[in-house]
């Protein structure tokens, strides 16, 4: 639906306003501009102090402003007004239209990184010799005219394209009489090359063409990864959402079976789910008798019965029997979807380094700024003349320029990265390696963390599983093809019925047996506190079969070498209370919960977090994402669930749990060398302001020292090889 607007008249944007449940009108909008914790915190608390509306929640990650209205009514142009006297122009949420302007801004700063970085190698090709004639070589007045006007031609206009993203930033910020830190970005680059012109013109000895365009190189590269890791985190929640079944078979009332996409099924239509298919929204059953995988949703490795009457969530796994049943949420509402939310809330709170950045900011802008201004106004006051002038308040932008901070932490990120991928470990987050080094408690998941993820045979004489394997072969529950694997290959049962969510029989040389749940064999009243299957035949007592799923190799030495670094643990697991119970006694882990829901995971992270613990979440499975999302830091392994994996922040591959201790090492380790770094740029910074002031240094050395403080924290960053050993 387009926008149409009438001279004179506000847009109706009534059409775009969605009622809740409680009947109170909400409105998500498209905000452009919004790039950190400060532009978030500005945003809500604007429009939430708007007379109409209850609340305001902006979604970094998309772009979105989600808007709830005090009653049934609101009014979406005073809102869209108010962002764009903030500065933040906003439009209708479309979600193709937010993916479609997130490719286009990816685009762009593509583009104009390679911009940039053309401009920036082709200029020094004809400043080098301008440099070199400033230092005693042979370079005529006439040449060393040509060199710097050759200069210009290729660095002023790629400068000027490759600016743009923080041209616009910069002057959407000053229009809503504020600065941020685009706008000393922007003076800097455009006071550069004014000066650079003036003084080719007036054949002076400083020109910064080749400055102006390198510096753009170097922030616009952060500017691009720092767009690619939203891309990243809003993935997770998207794959969430791809677990859900594409489509419906929805049952007419003629009885007529029709295919509908998932967003056209309504609360009340009544679906057919075939054996091996997924859940398409959340319902209970009307008819059919089957078992559900649920392992992606609650973690819990046995299949759980479903019998008319009983509820079943979207995502889940129709394993053996044929259901009809009544959709109670749309797609949006489904448990999965819910996921998806928490999700999301939880990628907005981590955001440490952004609000260390933008605390640097609010220092630095109005600081270097007053300098600057200070530096211009009183030269001219003391006779100074407008040349010199003009040159020192130059000079003190460029010195002062935020690259030494600016890579005092990325750079050791990627350091420690690269050490920790040579380690297994994917970190997808630079920002994630903060969080980690300051984790004071570690929760893990069971199944497939702690554990392998694959349910095996204990406590069972080969008799007994000669016997049950020909029935074992003919199922394909994961207990059966368990039991049948740890057989090897034989015989078959024959006249083989499988009785949804309770077992399977069949004949073995003529005689009838069950292998099953204890009841399907004639068991009344033994309680399931393990994970098991019963045999019976006709005569015999009937044998029982446990399973386990074993532990990792090495975790236990990897609680350990937690507790050796001052952490606490804890188990939190959607699986039954006996195989948690005993792997936490094997472990040595005191803290342990069983049973727990995705909601349940993602609520025992925000009790620890109010508790003012800083909590490192591994989990694998999609009941994990949720906590995964909100925990301080997250790991997840190569094996678990891409939704898993892209809440994370960092993958380890292979078996080795002994990655958790490792990245925690080298994390502290990249801390410390951060610290070091932004102590230097202190140091250097409150150093370089007065000299420029004075004097002292003019624009090519303020250039050199700038590059210099670069290099430095640069090479103090590559420390970082040798760090994080045991």
């Amino acid at each position: 639906m387009a926008l149409t607007y009438d001279l004179g008249r506000a847009p109706d944007l009534s059409a775009f306003l969605r009622k809740d449940k409680d009947g109170t009108a909400n409105l998500d909008l498209l905000v452009k501009g919004a790039r950190c914790a400060a532009c978030m915190s500005k945003i809500e608390t604007a429009i939430a102090g708007l007379p109409d509306v209850a609340a305001a929640r902006l979604n970094l990650t998309e772009g979105r402003l989600s808007v709830r209205f005090g009653g049934a009514r609101g009014d979406a142009g005073r809102v869209i007004d108010t962002l764009d006297k903030l500065g933040y122009p906003a439009t209708p949420f479309d979600p193709a239209k937010a993916m479609e302007a997130h490719d286009k801004e990816s685009r762009r700063l593509i583009l104009a990184l390679a911009v940039a970085g053309f401009g920036a190698g082709n200029a020094m090709m004809f400043s080098v010799p301008v440099w070199a004639g400033l230092f005693g070589q042979e370079l005529g007045p006439a040449t060393r005219s040509v060199m710097l006007w050759l200069s210009a031609i290729v660095a002023t206009p790629c400068a000027l394209y490759a600016g743009l993203p923080f041209f616009e930033s910069a002057w959407r910020s000053l229009k809503a009489g504020r600065a941020n830190m685009d706008v000393p970005i922007s003076i800097g680059v455009i006071l550069t090359l004014f000066i650079s012109f003036v003084e080719t013109f007036l054949n002076g000895r400083d020109a910064y063409f080749d400055a102006a365009v390198s510096l753009l190189f170097l922030l616009l590269i952060g500017r691009w990864l720092d767009h690619r890791l939203r891309a990243r985190a809003r993935s997770a929640a998207a794959d969430l959402l791809a677990l859900q079944a594409p489509a419906a078979t929805v049952l007419g009332t003629d009885g007529l079976e029709r295919i509908k996409p998932l967003s056209e099924v309504a609360v009340g239509d009544r679906i057919l789910v075939r054996p091996g298919e997924r859940i398409p929204v959340d319902g209970f059953v009307e008819d059919g008798v089957s078992e559900l995988d649920n392992a992606l949703l609650t973690g819990e490795t046995t299949p759980v019965d479903l019998r008319p009457g009983d509820t079943c969530r979207a995502g889940s796994v129709n394993l053996t029997g044929q259901l009809r049943i009544l959709a109670i949420a749309r797609s949006e509402d489904s448990a999965v979807a819910a996921i998806a939310r928490l999700v999301e809330a939880g990628a907005q709170t981590k955001s440490l380094y952004v609000r260390l950045a933008d605390k640097a900011a609010s220092i630095y802008v109005p600081v270097i700024h007053s300098m600057a201004a200070l530096t211009l106004f009183g030269g001219l006051a003391y006779g100074l003349g407008p040349r010199e002038s003009l040159l020192r308040a130059a000079a003190l932008l460029i010195i002062t320029c935020p690259c030494a901070l600016g890579l005092a932490v990325p750079a050791v990120q990627i350091t420690a990265s690269a050490r920790l991928f040579r380690k297994g470990v994917l970190v997808k987050s630079g920002a994630a390696l903060e969080r980690l080094a300051e984790v004071d408690h570690v929760v893990f998941d069971k199944t497939g963390v702690l554990t392998e993820g694959r349910p095996r045979l204990i406590e069972a004489p080969a008799s007994a599983i000669a016997l049950a394997a020909p029935l074992a072969r003919t199922s394909a529950h994961p207990l059966a093809r368990a039991l049948a694997a740890q057989a090897g290959p034989g015989p078959r049962a024959t006249e083989v019925i499988e009785t949804a969510g309770q077992g399977v029989e069949g004949l073995i040389e003529g005689q009838r047996v069950r292998l099953g749940r204890a009841s399907f064999v004639g068991l009344e009243g033994v309680r399931a506190g393990d994970t098991e299957l019963w045999f019976a035949s006709e005569d015999d007592t009937p044998i029982r079969f446990r399973f386990s799923d074993q532990l990792r190799p090495d975790a236990a030495q990897t609680i350990a070498d937690l507790r050796s670094l001052g952490l606490t643990v804890e188990i939190l697991s959607g699986d039954l209370e006996g195989p948690v119970s005993r792997a936490a006694q094997t472990l040595h882990v005191d803290h342990w919960r069983s049973g727990q829901t995705p909601q349940d995971k993602a609520a025992a992270i925000d009790e620890l977090t109010a508790q003012g613990r800083k909590v490192l979440m591994v989990g694998d499975g999609l009941n994990d994402t949720a906590a995964l999302a909100k925990a301080h830091a997250a790991m997840a392994p190569g094996g678990a669930l891409d939704a898993s994996q892209n809440a994370a922040d960092l993958v380890f591959s292979g078996k080795a749990l002994s990655a958790v201790a490792d990245s925690i090492r080298v994390a502290r380790a990249a801390r410390s060398r951060a610290l070091e770094n932004f102590g230097f740029s202190a140091v250097y910074n409150v150093g370089a302001i007065p000299l420029a002031m004075l004097g002292f240094v003019n624009p090519l050395i303020a250039a050199l020292a700038m590059s210099g403080s670069s290099l430095v924290v640069t090479l103090n960053a590559l420390r970082m090889h040798g760090a994080g050993k045991n």
